[in-house]
């Protein structure tokens, strides 16, 4: 992985919200109570995270999100801002409160609940407001917590002016042709493929976007078809730990990478290594590592 003497401009469009993670003996079945043995609240939403991550990795980081006029989305401001993230162009509305998620997590496996809220009111507007930071960016990343207009709207106007579009696909729903073929890379959940493309035979997609599409799973694996044959990457899984934010993180990774002029080996390489980090530590931000630590 080599850092250029450049700094990335990055634009992060998606969702930010307050993660509550209880942790318990078991993750509850239906109509099953458990008693968790911990709670705790964290930044978290995957706009929000990949920002950070961009950020913490040394890019000049654009946020367009929406928060709720309460005290967590004041919250999710301050932090943005202590991250070195841009928040100029986080919007408030006073129609809903500041996303929220809930996560029962035991053993390393976890149920999610996302109440998107504010996230919802993102809007096509909201993007159009910061289009002077669109002629300057190097990169635009999305999501899908946030309405699918919006993305899609994000994506014309990236490519509208010449510059690459990552999309971590999840939560996982159906792309449409126009959104797969104008991304340059695109993040999915193994387990997956079926609703975003329709299909769920992964070498006949893998193939069909060869070095776009990459595949990952629980133990830090990503698999891609760079044109010759499938690589497949993995970091020790003894190290994965806590699961929260390790796609947002691999997402970051490999965007500030391919940035950077890397290969695309490189950038997956990075973005396994970014991942597997943020798996050390609880929370989908805080064990995010910093560009001193590649440097």
């Amino acid at each position: 992985m080599n850092f250029s003497s450049e700094q990335p401009k990055i634009i992060v469009v998606g969702s930010s919200s307050i993660d509550l993670v209880l942790e318990t003996e078991k993750v509850p079945c239906a109509n099953e109570t458990v008693i968790a043995y911990n709670s705790e609240s964290y930044f978290g939403g995957k706009g929000a995270n990949q920002a950070v991550g961009a950020a913490r990795l040394g890019a000049s980081v654009y946020f367009i999100g929406c928060v709720g006029m309460d005290p967590l989305g004041q919250q999710i401001m301050r932090n943005m801002v202590g991250e070195n993230v841009n928040v100029g162009f986080v919007f408030e509305t006073d129609q809903e409160a500041t996303g929220t998620a809930y996560v029962t997590t035991s053993e390393g496996n976890a149920a999610i609940v996302v109440v998107p809220a504010a996230n919802n009111y993102l809007s096509i507007e909201h993007v159009e407001a910061a289009d002077k930071y669109f002629h300057t960016a190097d990169l635009v990343l999305v999501q899908l917590e946030v309405p699918m207009k919006v993305i899609e709207y994000t994506i014309k106007k990236a490519k509208k002016y010449g510059k690459k579009v990552g999309l971590y696909a999840s939560p996982a729903q159906r792309l449409s042709d126009e959104v797969l073929n104008n991304v340059d890379f695109i993040i999915a959940k193994s387990g997956e493929l079926h609703i975003i493309f329709g299909e769920d035979q992964r070498e006949e997609i893998l193939k069909k976007y060869f070095n776009k599409v990459f595949v990952r799973d629980d133990i830090n694996s990503t698999i891609y078809f760079d044109g010759t044959e499938m690589k497949y990457c993995r970091n020790d899984k003894d190290r994965t730990v806590h699961k929260m934010g390790m796609g947002d993180a691999f997402t970051s990774g490999f965007a500030v990478a391919l940035c950077h002029g890397n290969s695309i080996e490189e950038c997956v390489k990075f973005g396994n290594e970014v991942s597997a980090r943020v798996s050390a530590k609880k929370g989908s931000q805080t064990g995010l590592p910093r560009v001193s630590d590649f440097i």
